[in-house]
């Protein structure tokens, strides 16, 4: 059985997907734009950009009662791979290597274009047993 995670605190989704699924003690979350959820802007450069997109992600953990720490794999696509390192230093604000949470995997690739001309997009998958 699945059930839909959805919260107004991340963006609508812009197309036919939710924002998360939860199934099986997992959670999905569909790709995260650093948009904001009201007023739909992006924030201006990629520090911006992934600390918005990592708040929305944040913001459907919680609608499923998770947070960061359940996180076990994260994909980042990046419009340019020499965002890398900026990117990477906003992401580590937000997943810790402290022995309760460790780090998740990750996976990330430069794309040709991401939706809204964004310069992160952000997707997850939590499980509800990971402390």
């Amino acid at each position: 059985m699945k059930k839909i995670i959805a919260t107004e605190r991340a963006p609508k989704a812009i197309g036919p997907y939710s924002q998360g699924i939860l199934a099986a003690g997992a959670l999905y979350i569909s790709g995260q734009l650093p948009a904001d959820p009201v007023s739909g802007a992006l924030g201006e450069g990629i520090a911006q950009q992934t600390a918005r997109a990592l708040d929305n992600l944040g913001a459907i953990l919680e609608a499923a009662g998770m947070g960061y720490a359940n996180v076990v794999k994260t994909t980042v696509l990046l419009a340019d791979m020499g965002d890398f390192a900026a990117m990477n230093e906003v992401y580590a604000r937000y997943f810790t290597s402290g022995p309760a949470s460790g780090l998740p995997a990750r996976a990330c690739y430069q794309v040709a274009r991401l939706p809204k001309d964004a310069l992160i997009e952000i997707e997850a998958i939590a499980v509800a047993d990971k402390a």
